[in-house]
């Protein structure tokens, strides 16, 4: 029977986990890795309240009013003195706000006259700062294990001091193309082969994942070759194949695979395309055996093997991120499978429409495709301007 894609998606999840061991990486040198360790603020965060505007620190039941301005602050400066009753000091965005203050009144709302202003608005404390260690206090988490490393975890861990990191290895992910059609792409093929490209876009996929992608020679359609290589991408960390997974006579991979003596956790998914996608564990190791088709490879790797890339490195919840957007026209399916159908969505992110296909195998209409619509296995049809999932590419 197979599975829903929500049930294949947890079974990966269950059984794989973080498996790779860990190093200490410079910052610089972290883009798109997995933290390995909780990360602690060094101190509080902002460590001092810190003013959010230019204009004026005050006390906030004095204005409005009249007040006298002793002095200037700007960030990077801590002002020595106090602010006392009928006092102003004039202070820059970023600035610490000297003790006696409890607001800043924005620069807009005043009228500077030499040594006194005049400030036109009224003030509440707390207004227009940012308080000492409300952003993080001191030994706070502000990163946990298994966050990705991006632009934004930089700037925190630059901020906390940290110049390295420690984060999981990455895995290395061998790719297996099977089937006696396929040429190197190198190759000029005959009117009934196809060149290789499945391994080169899941060469793609596996890197974008964090992976390192291995390719391995192309498995031909017998029992020996077919072995040997399967042998050989066990000793990866992770094994992917494309093709050789339906029910037909020169599909063996399966075939191999229990020859191996391989537990499977799956054999088939209720999605289109990519309904023969098989997942289980040969001589320790985990492998998928994807479909054959490009756009059904593409597919099942996004959908479901990604999970097992990221989980070995450590990703404590791997992402499926579908997004809603406007249909431009009505789409209709057979209940049943949940279905993905190549789509162009607007650059604004508002509106989805269905790119022409000739099937899974079509890959210059998934050049065209800028995301997948993604449908409910439980409901027939869609008008046009009703909501669907997205999945971006």
């Amino acid at each position: 029977m197979a599975l829903s894609l929500e049930q294949a998606r947890d079974c990966v999840s269950r059984q794989v986990q973080a498996c790779m061991g860990v190093r200490p990486l410079p910052l610089a040198e972290a883009e798109g890795r997995i933290l390995a360790e909780e990360v602690l603020a060094d101190r509080d965060y902002p460590p001092f309240h810190r003013s959010a505007r230019d204009g004026y620190a005050v006390r906030a039941a004095e204005v409005p009013g009249e007040l006298k301005v002793i002095g200037q602050v700007r960030a990077g400066v801590i002002f020595t003195g106090k602010i006392g009753p009928g006092e102003t000091v004039e202070i820059m965005t970023g600035a610490p706000l000297p003790e006696g203050a409890d607001a800043v009144v924005m620069v807009e709302h005043t009228t500077r006259d030499n040594h006194r202003v005049h400030i036109r608005a009224s003030a509440k404390s707390g207004d227009n700062f940012t308080p000492r260690g409300s952003e993080a206090g001191t030994h706070e988490i502000v990163l946990h294990a298994g966050q990705r490393i991006g632009f934004t975890e930089a700037a925190v861990l630059a901020s906390v001091g940290r110049r390295d990191v420690a984060v999981y290895h990455r895995p290395r992910v061998a790719i297996l193309p099977t089937g006696d059609e396929i040429v190197d792409i190198s190759e000029t093929p005959s009117p009934a082969q196809i060149r290789n490209s499945n391994a080169t876009s899941l060469a793609f996929q596996v890197r974008r994942a964090g992976g390192i992608p291995e390719i391995l020679s192309i498995a031909r359609d017998n029992m020996e070759s077919t072995r040997a290589l399967v042998e050989q991408g066990l000793k990866a960390d992770l094994l992917l194949m494309s093709g050789g997974v339906s029910a037909g006579k020169y599909d063996i991979v399966k075939d191999v695979l229990s020859g191996l003596g391989a537990e499977f956790f799956f054999d088939r998914v209720a999605i289109q395309p990519g309904q023969p996608l098989v997942f289980g564990r040969a001589q320790g190791k985990f492998f998928f055996g994807l479909p054959g088709n490009p756009g059904s490879t593409m597919i099942t790797f996004e959908a479901v093997a990604r999970i097992a890339i990221e989980k070995m490195q450590g990703v404590a919840n791997p992402s499926f991120p579908l997004l809603r957007a406007r249909l431009t026209q009505p789409v209709r399916q057979k209940l049943g499978l949940t279905r993905f159908f190549p789509a162009k969505l607007s650059a604004d992110g508002r509106n989805i429409e269905i790119v022409a296909t000739q099937g899974s195998g079509d890959v210059a209409a998934l050049a065209r495709a800028n995301a997948f619509i993604v449908t409910d296995p439980d409901r027939e049809a869609w008008t046009a301007g009703e909501d669907i999932r997205v999945l971006i590419k």
